[in-house]
């Protein structure tokens, strides 16, 4: 349990990281992220979530919690080491999501305001959708992630005093919020992007057609080899266009 919470964590990161190369830096994306170095990329993030793990094993800190009826993280075990745990599962990473995004959206502004003033275009609704579902899923993963984190924190401060004014209840819905923001970012790609809600349609069509799976796959997957995405062009890379 505790390689998929803070492996699901660390994957955000990742993909936060990934996607901050790819539009700000997209001319070296290729060489960034070819297939052997996205395979030692991919193999560095279960790494560090192995390391991760290993300490509680020495700390003592998973054990059986009776309010949510599961054997979890025991946040009164050591102050220290559950500061260390928020810091390096929810503190860091979210600092980095969050630069992520933000360069992302500066540049993406920049980039508009520029081609506003050449040509008076606007900002069209798929630029927005996209970048709106990259901060709906970024700002879900804070607020489910917060109370939990908080609550750590708080109790790693004073574990003998803080830790019993903490409600059962109030711990159990931190709990269950964290665990439930895995399934919300399903949700809001569904809603927010229209490729996902095609393929959503697709295979709830397939359910009852198999045979349309097989035949749709095939055609995506001529139709991908044919045509690639390019990059998005920015500030940073727009000069190297010209060498």
């Amino acid at each position: 349990m505790g390689l998929s919470v803070i492996g699901s964590v660390f994957n955000i990161t990742a993909i936060a990281i990934n996607r901050y190369c790819y539009i700000c830096h997209s001319l070296r994306y290729d060489r960034l992220y070819n297939q052997k170095s996205t395979f030692c990329y991919l193999c560095l993030t279960w790494i560090l979530t192995v390391i991760a793990i290993v300490p509680n094993f020495f700390v003592g800190s998973l054990q059986y919690d009776p309010r949510i009826f599961s054997c979890t993280f025991a946040q009164t075990v050591s102050s220290s080491y559950t500061i260390t745990v928020v810091v390096v599962h929810f503190i860091v990473p979210l600092a980095v999501v969050t630069f992520c995004y933000f360069r992302i959206w500066v540049l993406v502004i920049q980039v508009k305001h520029r081609v506003r003033q050449d040509s008076k275009q606007k900002l069209t609704p798929t630029d927005f959708r996209n970048f709106l579902t990259m901060f709906v899923v970024f700002v879900l993963f804070a607020v489910c992630w917060g109370p939990l984190n908080f609550i750590g924190l708080a109790v790693a401060i004073n574990p003998f005093q803080v830790a019993p004014k903490i409600p059962k209840w109030l711990f159990v819905l931190s709990y269950f919020m964290a665990y439930f923001n895995s399934c919300l970012n399903a949700v809001i790609y569904g809603l927010l992007n229209q490729n996902f809600r095609k393929e959503y349609k697709r295979i709830l069509m397939a359910l009852w057609t198999p045979r349309l799976l097989f035949v749709d796959t095939s055609k995506g997957g001529t139709e991908g080899a044919k045509s690639k995405p390019s990059p998005v062009v920015t500030n940073n890379n727009q000069a190297d266009l010209y060498v």
